[in-house]
């Protein structure tokens, strides 16, 4: 992923940069970053994925304007807390709702290959990109998201070690208890990979992030992450946490009468969980 152009917005107590990438194929894809007023170098650094939410008109710009499922938008207080933040359209969001979430899974399938795995691989480029700002200190990157995003945050720190802390929302969940639930098909067609569960599962895969810092956030009454699906997981992944001598950089938060939203302490524990960890 080349970059292009970037231009950049002074809102006195935070920056606002509007970025725009070329892929392999010629795509141009925008990007949002959202850092600090003040020149001070290095600094930490959050790759923030974008949610879902059947919202395909917001992508990247859920950073600096929010979306249903959040608070408000993340990127200024992160950016007035010290962190430099980069969110990407991911393919059919934002600028990029052109091409439709069916067709482009069934292009991707067709091809041997997956639409999340194309997001990923983005991902992976836009945090290559990320680390090399000159305000950015590579070591200090963490990764955060909610719904769509928590799974591209967990996914990504599980197969990148760039990735230095993982903490994500409202979509860490046991596949194969999904299923079994029938309470699978509220996810998005962007997420079928073809023989995923005869490989592995997705406690497993959030656990290849051990012994890497990670925060899990869901609520009990979210249709995504029932909690006999989050327990099937957390078995598996506190084991790999427990098996690398790393349990105490493992937390799972779970709020009673909470859906798929983000709440105030779910917000106030990522804040913490980075000043701690990054």
């Amino acid at each position: 992923m080349a970059f292009v152009t970037s231009v950049p917005e002074d809102y006195g107590d935070h920056v606002v940069e509007r970025l725009r990438f070329r892929l392999p194929d010629g795509t141009e894809i925008r990007g949002l970053l959202t850092r600090p007023t003040a020149n001070r170098m290095p600094r930490p650094a959050i790759l923030y994925a974008h949610a879902h939410g059947d919202r395909y008109d917001i992508g990247a710009s859920e950073l600096i304007a929010g979306s249903p499922a959040l608070l408000d938008a993340p990127g200024p207080g992160l950016a007035r807390q010290g962190y430099v933040t980069l969110c990407i359209d991911m393919p059919t969001f934002g600028e990029r709702a052109g091409v439709t979430e069916s067709a482009a899974t069934k292009a991707a399938l067709w091809r041997g290959r997956t639409l999340f795995g194309q997001m990923l691989s983005e991902q992976s480029a836009a945090l290559t990109w990320l680390a090399s700002r000159m305000d950015v200190d590579g070591n200090r990157i963490g990764m955060t998201g909610i719904s769509m995003g928590a799974t591209l945050t967990y996914f990504l720190a599980a197969i990148d070690s760039r990735v230095a802390v993982a903490a994500h929302l409202c979509c860490y969940a046991d596949f194969e208890t999904l299923i079994e639930m029938g309470a699978h098909d509220l996810h998005g067609h962007y997420l079928t990979i073809p023989g995923l569960l005869s490989e592995t599962s997705t406690g497993e895969i959030a656990g290849l992030i051990a012994p890497r810092p990670q925060l899990i956030c869901v609520g009990r009454d979210d249709p995504l992450t029932p909690p006999p699906v989050v327990r099937c997981a957390f078995v598996e992944t506190s084991a790999a946490y427990e098996a690398s001598g790393a349990r105490q950089a493992l937390a799972l938060v779970e709020e009673d009468n909470i859906g798929h939203r983000e709440t105030q302490t779910m917000r106030r524990l990522v804040v913490d969980f980075f000043r701690s960890h990054l």
